[in-house]
């Protein structure tokens, strides 16, 4: 009787936790002293871990890559960065597998190119954003629409003589399938 509890009780508690890959697309550019910036589609994928505290609210934490930047308008010209997000994530279910959550997200600069010319030494190497959005759960798929709102002038100050600001504006779609453990 007593291991039987002991197993019920493991198993209950594998239930509060889960990683969750993803995979999706984001439409990014960037906002602030820019001219001429247009939406640039990249990719996006990672995961995510969460712990389900009870019916209505969970807590994720995750590492995803992010292919983010803009295009210039009137030009082929993209502004290639790429970063590892790091998304922390209050998550309230207002309705059944239906989500709205929001957080704070650290992310870090891996690369960043103007065409083939690397501009990685111009920028600040971290990134923070608010990522505010909305998910729907499917059986164990789960369907999460975001937008990041970056907070953090992306411009190094060597350089910056005038005091551009320059901050990063993502809408991510993904798609991901929870497994618990």
């Amino acid at each position: 009787m007593i291991a039987a509890l002991m197993v019920a009780t493991l198993s209950a508690n594998a239930q509060q936790m889960f990683i969750k890959p993803m995979v999706g697309a984001d439409l990014t550019t960037l906002t602030g002293d820019v001219e001429g910036a247009k939406m640039k589609v990249g990719l996006v994928a990672g995961a995510e871990f969460g712990y389900n505290i009870n019916e209505m609210f969970t807590l994720t934490a995750g590492a995803l890559y992010s292919m983010q930047g803009a295009g210039v308008k009137d030009s082929d010209v993209k502004l290639k960065i790429d970063y590892i997000n790091i998304p922390v994530l209050a998550n309230v279910y207002v309705a059944p597998g239906f989500a709205i959550k929001a957080g704070v997200q650290p992310g870090f600069l891996m690369s960043a190119k103007a065409d083939d010319v690397d501009m990685k030494d111009h920028l600040k190497k971290f990134d923070l954003s608010i990522p505010l959005g909305l998910s729907y759960e499917i059986s164990d798929f789960v369907i999460d629409a975001r937008y990041n709102l970056g907070v953090t002038n992306m411009i190094d100050k060597e350089g910056n003589k005038y005091g551009a600001k320059m901050r990063n504006s993502v809408i991510m779609l993904t798609v991901g399938y929870k497994i618990p453990f």
